[in-house]
């Protein structure tokens, strides 16, 4: 019998084309969807998992894809897989995408059940109710269709430049690679004018036109104020119906006269409130002017304590945030503030940051132009506070600590984003032995970080006046998220975790900044003391920069009790 000769002209086996897809760009899609799956800072519900791990998915997809297509260009490489390939039975390739097409699935549940108990630790930690194990597999099936609705339009750009090198090669006679290549430029090219100047250009039109509508409407239950310590008042500079729907509430809001009374234990004045629009005026520096002329109208540099507040996106002052000082001071106050957007604060972090900071620097400067040439024992106590964006459009007229103490005289900050330039110096520059979570800086002398009241009094050292102060909890996205997360481990989840934040939560490049990018929209989803929500720690925070001369704990806990009730 003549025997028979191994094959040696063995063609290369795809992949069946009905599956059209890349072996290794499954296997990592499918590993970087079950990491999406990990617990992350706040909870997520069963949607915005299948978001998160949908796109984890589709980025892992291409990332294995162009993993392979470096491989095959590697001399080596190519020579061990065509020594796989000969040597390979030919049920091999059908029975790798069986296990392939079993496996991925049987990981991906799996993994949905374990996460389901993840995400119920991380209820428990922020004080939420906890979730349902059937309720969370609903996210199996929604990733599924994000992470196709990303590939097709990948290839849908795959194919656009391929499309363009044929044309460049049959019309303009381009070598095949040379074709290829401006095929490739020419396609990304168009796509990142479609959606820069298509869709995201519409899109923020958009969204400027609805918030816009939202602006010029009024809160229920807010009317006019006919005090004249209020701007929008009958005799304001600042008309009504341009102060916005966020304005009106803020200078038709605060503590009624007999809170104020209650806790000051004396009459107490009537706070002013001073408040510029968007509409008010049509520059930034013309909103300036006229929230001083505001102040001047008012009387607000005869009162004991000034505060300059930049506020957030849409111009939102956080009720504890007023109504706390007011209260501390017996309504002896005065709180300044202008609107630099129609948009919410997140959004307006991706497109306003630079009117933010312009806002605030402007804002302060004017203000405390006014205030330093006044007599030493005749001027008013000048406060910054700031948060979330709103602080860092506040740091913006600060550069570094010595400014602040040459300038205020006491400093506010809640819930810093990560991009903030003077907190991020701070912390990356705070002493030897101090986790990023819970910082401390030149011993505490003049700025201070804390979650909790309690570390207020961390380190028991001396805290020198005029006092700066950070609230950030470990589980707050707005603190931690950074582009950084991406490729880089950042050092709080090095170290030791915060108290609410799971011990289970690990950093994998990629799918860390996804994960955290989503927690973003549910950043208040929590309750006080945990995520992007300070309202219980604001009252402390104020005691702590700028309490009147005999405050006590005592009369903290009242200001606290009088903004929870």
């Amino acid at each position: 019998m003549r025997r028979r000769e191994p094959r040696t002209d063995r063609p290369e086996r795809p992949a069946p084309r009905r599956l059209r897809l890349h072996p290794l760009g499954l296997m990592v899609g499918t590993a970087w969807a079950a990491l999406a799956m990990t617990p992350s800072l706040v909870p997520r519900d069963w949607m915005f998992q299948g978001v998160v791990s949908g796109i984890s998915a589709a980025a892992g997809y291409g990332t294995g894809v162009v993993l392979a297509w470096l491989a095959v260009r590697s001399a080596r490489w190519r020579r061990v897989s065509d020594l796989v390939r000969h040597r390979a039975p030919p049920w091999a390739d059908a029975a790798a995408w069986a296990v392939l097409l079993v496996a991925a699935p049987v990981l991906l549940v799996t993994m949905l059940v374990v996460a389901a108990s993840w995400q119920r630790e991380v209820a428990a930690l922020t004080a939420m109710d906890q979730s349902t194990t059937s309720g969370w597999l609903r996210a199996g099936p929604l990733l599924l269709v994000v992470a196709a609705a990303l590939l097709v339009a990948a290839r849908g750009i795959r194919w656009s430049a391929r499309l363009l090198a044929r044309a460049l090669g049959r019309w303009a006679r381009l070598p095949g690679r040379w074709a290829r290549a401006l095929g490739a430029v020419l396609a990304g090219l168009l796509v990142v004018t479609v959606v820069d100047d298509v869709v995201l250009s519409r899109a923020l039109a958009a969204a400027d036109s609805a918030f816009s509508g939202l602006n010029s409407g009024t809160y229920p239950g807010v009317e006019q104020p006919l005090r004249p310590t209020r701007s929008g008042s009958p005799g304001s500079l600042v008309p009504w119906d341009t102060l916005g729907r966020e304005g009106r509430s803020f200078v038709a809001g605060g503590p009624s006269p007999q809170e104020l009374a209650d806790i000051a234990g004396r009459p107490p004045l009537d706070p002013i409130r001073a408040y510029v629009g968007l509409e008010s005026a049509p520059t930034a520096q013309e909103r300036v002017d006229l929230a001083v002329a505001e102040l001047e109208r008012a009387g607000a540099f005869d009162r004991a304590v000034l505060a300059v507040v930049t506020t957030t996106g849409t111009g939102w002052v956080n009720v504890p945030a007023s109504d706390g000082l007011e209260l501390m001071y017996g309504g002896d106050t005065a709180i300044v503030a202008t609107q630099y957007s129609y948009l919410p604060s997140w959004l307006s972090f991706l497109v306003d940051r630079s009117r933010s900071e312009e806002a605030g620097r402007l804002l302060f400067d004017a203000v405390h132009a006014r205030v330093d040439p006044l007599p030493e024992g005749n001027r008013p106590r000048l406060l910054v506070y700031g948060e979330s964006l709103g602080s860092q459009g506040s740091e913006a007229a600060f550069t570094t600590l010595a400014d602040i103490r040459a300038q205020a005289d006491g400093v506010l900050w809640v819930g810093p984003p990560n991009s903030n330039r003077l907190w991020n110096s701070l912390v990356e520059r705070r002493d030897p032995g101090t986790p990023e979570v819970d910082p401390v800086y030149a011993s505490g002398l003049v700025v201070r970080f804390a979650s909790g009241p309690a570390d207020l009094a961390e380190p028991p050292t001396p805290w020198a006046a005029p006092r700066v102060l950070y609230l950030q909890h470990p589980s707050d996205p707005v603190v931690w998220w950074s582009p950084d997360l991406l490729f880089r481990r950042p050092d709080w989840l090095v170290e030791p975790r915060g108290d609410d934040v799971s011990p289970a939560m690990s950093w994998y490049p990629v799918v860390t900044f996804w994960q955290v990018t989503a927690d973003l929209t549910n950043a208040q989803s929590v309750p006080d003391g945990h995520g992007h929500n300070y309202g219980d720690m604001i009252a402390d925070g104020w005691a702590a920069v700028a309490a009147p001369e005999g405050w006590t704990e005592d009369d903290t806990a009242r200001v606290r009790q009088a903004l929870a009730s």
